[in-house]
């Protein structure tokens, strides 16, 4: 972009810090991994974990400029690391050190006022260097669009996103996605207090969640159902039901394309009148194999009439992997897995993709994030008008919900309020 002042990095400060969740190990997991209370009791088997269970990690990256403001962004990771395609977990306090002494001197003098730029060539040092992994990228790039937007003078990163891509659409609030976690019934009744327009997530991760046939979670669908109109006392609250069941409906039906639609048909039924979304029903062993499975239950509900929408997560880990999933219609929404994605520049590349090709976008990410990286992606959600957006992080849903709600609402009050200045001011 043109016209755009000089502002610079002077230093690069990193501090290691907690994610808003746990690192998992999930093929010790699924191997048999005991839970206890809290944790889990096995012997890990994913590289880079020392448990089973971790406390997630984060790095916030703070840029001093050379007018003295400091933007910052959070490095993190998804709570399933190292699996599915993903990059293995990092340890904190080795990723800051490693920020302070390899990225810190690349960064001095660089000019932070276009976003895409600095982004960019951010990324091509990180690659560089090597070993600092997509967290970097991440964390860094959040800290470089609230460079931005500070540069730009209106402290908005969601008009750093607009005006660098030349969005045609005013930025907008967007429905709010809710995750609840194991707790599954009290988390649910919050959510339906608190009037989420997506809900629950439920963390349908065992075959005994689902059960034979589909029966189980068909009758936790008639639960939400009913408790939606128990609890509701607005009559058009109708709120969309999103279950991710990490394949687990594939793993009861032997991977059956016809008996797996057969249970989301039950679960179709069940949740009506709501629209109902599955995320990942079926896994498969790569990324073209799940593209092709995800192809093939797509269209077999197709034929059958359904109004099911499936949602694509596993392999679906990068620009590239989004592309390829939209170009090929195997589902009806991507989740867009913001820490997996690397820098930020990438998930709005990913979200303009999907929706070029009439897929829904699912601005996504993690429990095991961050209030910084959160309200960073919370902007990037309200400039490029994605379809629904995680509340994130942690699994209490309050805490989620609030950050990322608050953050749209002052973003969109302060955008307002600046082009109403901006309109008195020429009049």
């Amino acid at each position: 972009m043109t016209g755009l002042p000089q502002r610079t990095i002077v230093d690069v400060v990193a501090s290691p810090g907690l994610g808003g969740f746990f690192f998992d190990d999930q093929t010790a997991i699924k191997a048999g991994a005991r839970r206890d209370g809290a944790a889990y009791v096995g012997q890990p088997a994913t590289p880079g974990f020392r448990s089973v269970r971790e406390p997630a990690e984060s790095v916030s990256v703070m840029l001093v400029l050379d007018d003295g403001y400091v933007a910052s962004g959070d490095c993190a990771s998804v709570q399933y690391t190292g699996v599915g395609g993903r990059e293995r977990r990092f340890h904190a306090s080795e990723l800051a050190h490693a920020i302070e002494t390899r990225l810190a001197p690349r960064l001095r003098g660089l000019n932070v006022a276009d976003f895409r730029i600095a982004a960019l060539e951010t990324e091509g040092h990180v690659a560089e260097i090597g070993n600092l992994g997509r967290a970097t990228d991440y964390g860094v790039s959040q800290a470089l669009l609230d460079a931005a937007s500070h540069a730009a003078g209106h402290h908005l990163m969601a008009r750093v996103i607009t005006n660098e891509w030349a969005l045609p659409n005013a930025i907008a609030a967007v429905p709010i996605y809710a995750q609840s976690g194991e707790d599954r019934y009290t988390n649910v009744d919050k959510m339906i207090l608190k009037g989420v327009p997506v809900l629950p997530h439920g963390l349908i991760n065992t075959k005994e969640l689902v059960g034979a046939g589909g029966e189980a979670l068909e009758q936790y669908v008639q639960w939400i159902r009913a408790r939606i109109v128990q609890l509701s006392s607005d009559e058009s609250y109708l709120p969309i039901i999103h279950l991710d069941v990490y394949g687990q409906i594939g793993a009861v039906t032997g991977g059956d394309i016809s008996a797996t639609a057969d249970v989301l048909q039950r679960l179709e039924r069940a949740a009506g009148p709501h629209t109902i979304r599955i995320e990942h029903p079926i896994h498969a062993p790569s990324r073209d194999d799940q593209i092709r499975t995800m192809t093939a239950l797509r269209t077999e509900l197709r034929a059958r009439s359904s109004s099911v929408e499936l949602i694509a997560d596993e392999w679906a880990n990068t620009a590239d992997d989004v592309h390829c999933f939209a170009a090929a219609q195997a589902c009806d929404l991507i989740q867009i897995k913001t820490p997996d994605l690397g820098s930020l520049h990438h998930t709005v590349d990913a979200i303009l993709d999907c929706q070029a090709f009439g897929i829904g976008a699912v601005l996504g990410g993690s429990c095991a994030e961050t209030d910084r990286s959160t309200r960073a992606t919370t902007h990037i959600g309200i400039a490029t008008g994605v379809t629904q957006m995680l509340a994130k992080p942690g699994m209490g849903v309050d805490e989620g919900l609030m950050i990322v709600s608050n953050e749209m609402n002052r973003a969109l009050r302060l955008d307002a309020h600046l082009r109403a200045s901006d309109q008195a001011g020429t009049a």
